[in-house]
């Protein structure tokens, strides 16, 4: 009998498992799974080329080389020990998701590519993984490597840091998304009984109940993780399990806004904190919420992604404005060069606008993954596939570059499974209606009401807006609705909300044609809908007008004033210094710009826009000079591929708000070093200096993570100079971050001798945030000054600026 119980639920498990496949989301609407769509197009075609043959290979080789499967084979030794053996924990307590990301972005390859060679790789890994697992499903080789001192952020027993740093709830969403990615794109269980077996220990210790651990994620994804893992088992428990975890949200001792803790999530309505955190949580939440039928969560995740869209959300779809916290700023607050936007919150932000359109089929919720996806989030990822941006800001004088790899490598693991996942965002279905969201060159397969139909596009979206829809096959006998989303930016829209508008005047149109002939149709809800019973190749042809379109942002932000930008179809574009052989933030827009277009084979392949505009810059007197120069744009996507350099998103139309090229100064001329290198050394003489004390958009350096102690910066000089007064600009990014004004600094100057001497006569030494402090002394000849700075306890010090003069 009891075999026979087992064989029957094995039997349940694999229809429920079977119906997953087809893309049943619990949703009203559901989506066209990735497994049933093949991409052939030009422009993602790219992407997943470099995607399969760069990226993937390269994250695999990094796992590798740093240690990612050294971690997993510690852990088995120290399980099978009688003995600690005394391995060092080093790392992040989330270095165990590099793996799982990549496997599943590797799985989605393998549905496109099959690659005997690659799946044996991967097994190979599972292997790996699965040795590291605790009897009871405990996976997490931070702990299990060395039970008696796993990682500082680890705690000493089980979950009890996980609302903190430990990340094993963390840990566990990202092998749940991979392991149902691997089974859905193989058909093999056996990442999937890894992860099954990790989600029962969850379930088992962690809850409500006498007995278990009352936390909740201190970093979402488990919830989404388990809600899907609930549609692939039918197994309720995970879905109890994720309702928990929000449910108990903002009700532990554990309270911070960084982690969205500070409230219950039903009474949450403005997006804060860490954005990426966020992101994973409202989607998790809209996962739920369909699932259960609870309007409450409904009500609030519409509540907080309307906060987004109408006032923290980037004109490049990404989401986060500050690197304290890697947070959400105020209302409004969109600053350009320091924007964070990591590429994480920017794959986030598609999760959550996915999943609003299968709540309420509304096209606007396109309308910002689309931006997203072809602006803030595939930036961070190098054309090559081999670069990476962590932050994607909108403005830079060249302290950014792309990285090949990070030791927090968050991003670039994310990125792996990210664009592989694209084909499943194109298509979606409900009943007889299927949607059409998403516009690049492929075939799908799916069943509409429960017939197949084959459907396939072709088209060079996102340069021009033809579309050409094809039916290739169908087995409908009844009407099917074909719903086209106009975007919208062809209606006028740039965002669904008036936080960016257009302000040109300009009025783009659409036609749609069914073998040749003009159909029109009431938009309901962003859709074009032509209900007919469809015939093998039965041709939709979609035009939409794509032009330049100028566009300014909400007066209330103040980073965008008197600025607009520059966006044409889904695409924002930028100024960058390789096209233009002068200052690209120190032009000046014309009043009523006249674009031209041209495709350049540059960087795979783009348009490019040519604009006329003028330089403002300052001679060596001091006086102003204009010169008429022609603009060149590229897609924001495409920056920082041939070097670092200026680039700016939002270009000056007003005089109030460009800025002219500065003549030099002694410390812009003179050669730094100092006790702690890096590429943002650079910030000490760039001539941008913070408007206010609370303003962070200016560049900066910080000595972190040295705190304490004694640190240094030296200027030196062309030739020898006099000078008698300094300022220096004070970071401080209390009370999130790491940096606090110095305790006490001092000026010095080299002598005759070489020797580093104090300056005489110095009138006092302030230490105010973000602002001039200056020091008067007397004036002095010399070929070199250092300013020595004394660092609080615990604590660093970064500056913005330190003029000598």
């Amino acid at each position: 009998m009891k075999k026979n119980l087992i064989l029957l639920s094995a039997a349940v498990l694999a229809t429920t498992m079977a119906a997953a496949q087809t893309g049943n989301s619990g949703y009203p609407i559901d989506p066209v799974p990735f497994t049933s769509v093949k991409v052939n197009d030009a422009f993602w075609g790219q992407r997943l080329k470099a995607s399969r043959e760069v990226t993937i290979p390269l994250a695999f080789s990094k796992c590798e080389s740093e240690g990612r499967y050294l971690n997993f084979e510690r852990a088995a030794q120290q399980m099978h020990a009688d003995h600690n053996l005394g391995f060092e924990v080093k790392g992040y307590s989330f270095d165990d998701t590099d793996v799982y990301k990549t496997i599943e972005g590797a799985s989605y390859v393998l549905q496109l590519y099959p690659d005997k060679k690659l799946e044996a790789y991967i097994d190979s890994v599972l292997a790996i993984v699965a040795t590291a697992q605790e009897p009871d499903g405990y996976l997490y080789t931070a702990r299990t490597m060395n039970p008696e001192h796993p990682h500082e952020w680890a705690g000493d027993k089980r979950w009890v840091k996980d609302e903190d740093l430990s990340h094993e709830l963390y840990n566990l969403g990202h092998m749940i998304e991979g392991a149902i990615a691997h089974y859905q794109a193989t058909g093999k269980r056996n990442f999937l009984d890894i992860a099954i077996r990790y989600a029962d220990c969850v379930v088992r210790e962690v809850g409500p109940g006498s007995g278990q651990v009352r936390v909740v994620p201190g970093h979402q994804i488990a919830e989404m993780a388990l809600a899907k893992l609930y549609l692939v088992t039918g197994e309720k428990k995970y879905l109890d399990e994720a309702k928990f975890f929000l449910d108990e949200r903002g009700k532990t001792e554990f309270r911070s806004e960084y982690n969205q803790t500070h409230l219950p999530v039903l009474e949450q309505d403005e997006a804060v904190g860490h954005a990426v955190r966020a992101a994973y949580m409202y989607a998790g939440m809209a996962d739920v919420a369909a699932l259960t039928g609870d309007k409450g969560y409904i009500d609030a995740i519409d509540r907080i992604w309307d906060n987004i869209v109408s006032k923290k959300l980037y004109i490049t779809g990404g989401i986060g404005a500050t690197n304290s916290g890697e947070a959400f700023g105020k209302n409004y607050e969109l600053p350009n060069m320091s924007a964070y936007c990591e590429t994480c919150a920017a794959i986030g932000n598609v999760y959550v606008n996915y999943r609003m359109f299968l709540l309420h089929g509304e096209s606007k919720y396109y309308d910002v993954l689309e931006r997203t996806l072809y602006n803030g989030l595939i930036s961070g990822v190098s054309l090559q596939g081999d670069g990476f941006f962590y932050p994607n800001p909108l403005e830079s004088i060249g302290q950014h570059q792309r990285q090949a790899w990070f030791g927090c490598a968050c991003c670039p693991s994310n990125i792996c499974r990210f664009i592989p996942s694209v084909p499943g965002y194109i298509y979606a279905v409900k009943d007889n209606n299927l949607y059409v969201n998403l516009f690049m060159s492929n075939t799908m397969t799916q069943k509409v009401a429960g017939k197949d139909v084959v459907l396939s596009q072709k088209t060079s979206y996102p340069w021009n807006g033809d579309v050409e829809i094809t039916v290739d096959k169908t087995a409908l006998k009844k009407d099917m609705a074909l719903k086209i989303r106009i975007p919208g930016w062809v209606r006028g829209k740039v965002v669904p909300s008036d936080l960016y508008t257009y302000a040109d005047g300009e009025r783009l149109g659409y036609s749609i044609l069914v073998n040749g002939e003009k159909v029109e149709s009431t938009l309901e809800n962003g859709y074009f809908t032509i209900s007919r019973k469809w015939k093998k190749g039965d041709k939709v042809s979609v035009h939409f007008d794509m032009a330049p379109r100028v566009v300014k942002a909400h007066p209330a932000v103040k980073a965008d004033e008197g600025r607009v930008a520059i966006e044409k179809g889904p695409v924002v574009y930028c100024a960058e210094w390789p096209d233009n052989d002068f200052s690209v933030r120190g032009i000046l827009l014309n009043q009523e710009p006249v674009f031209s277009v041209k495709h350049s084979d540059e960087l795979f392949g783009l348009d490019k826009i040519v604009t006329d505009a003028q330089t403002l810059a300052f001679d060596e007197r001091g006086r102003m000079e204009v010169k008429d120069v022609k603009l060149t744009l590229i897609p924001y996507y495409a920056w920082c591929h041939r070097g670092s350099g200026e680039m700016t998103v939002w270009l000056p139309q007003e005089l109030r708000s460009t800025k002219p090229v500065m003549p030099a100064t002694l410390a812009s001329t003179s050669k730094i070093s100092g006790s702690q290198r890096g590429r943002s050394i650079t910030a000490i003489n760039d001539r941008l200096v913070p408007s206010h004390p609370e303003d962070r958009s200016a560049p900066y350096f910080h000595w972190w993570p040295k705190q304490g102690g004694t640190q240094w910066l030296a200027y030196e000089f062309p030739e020898a100079a006099t000078v008698s007064r300094s300022s220096v600009w004070w970071f401080d990014d209390q009370p999130w971050g790491g940096c606090r004004v110095p305790d006490a600094w001092r000026i010095y100057y080299r002598n005759d001798a070489g020797e580093w001497v104090p300056v005489e006569d110095a009138e006092g030494y302030t230490c105010n945030k973000g602002v001039a402090n200056q020091v008067n002394f007397k004036p002095v000849k010399t070929t070199a000054v250092k300013l020595e700075i004394d660092q609080p306890a615990e604590l660093s010090c970064g500056l913005f600026e330190w003029e000598i003069k």
